[in-house]
C-alpha cells in the first residue's frame, strides 16, 4: 500500500478560515489583539460570504476586529493606499 507524500496539499486559492469550511475566500478580516500586538500590527482571517458575518462578530465582540476588506482589494493593496476599508 502506498500513501501520498502530501495528502493535504495546499489549495490553489485562498480558503475561508471558518472551521471545516473549504469555500473560496472573498473577504479579509484584519484584526489584532491589543494585549499581544502593537496597534499597527494586523493579523488576518479569510472568510467566504457565508461566514463573513459570523467571523466578524467573533472578533468584534472581543474588540479585535479592525477592518473587513474584499480579498481582491486586499491583494491589490487598494484598501491600504486609499485608506478606505469596509468597516464591520
Amino acid at each position: 500500500m502506498t500513501f501520498p507524500l502530501f495528502p493535504d496539499a495546499a489549495p490553489s486559492t485562498p480558503q475561508c478560515s471558518a472551521k471545516a469550511c473549504r469555500a473560496d475566500a472573498e473577504w479579509v478580516l484584519a484584526w489584532n489583539n491589543p494585549k499581544l500586538h502593537t496597534p499597527e500590527r494586523r493579523k488576518t482571517w479569510l472568510a467566504c460570504e457565508e461566514h463573513r458575518e459570523h467571523l466578524s462578530k467573533f472578533l468584534g465582540v472581543r474588540g479585535f476586529l479592525k477592518d473587513v476588506v474584499p480579498l481582491a482589494e486586499w491583494e491589490s493593496g487598494e484598501s491600504e493606499e486609499s485608506g478606505e476599508a469596509h468597516r464591520p
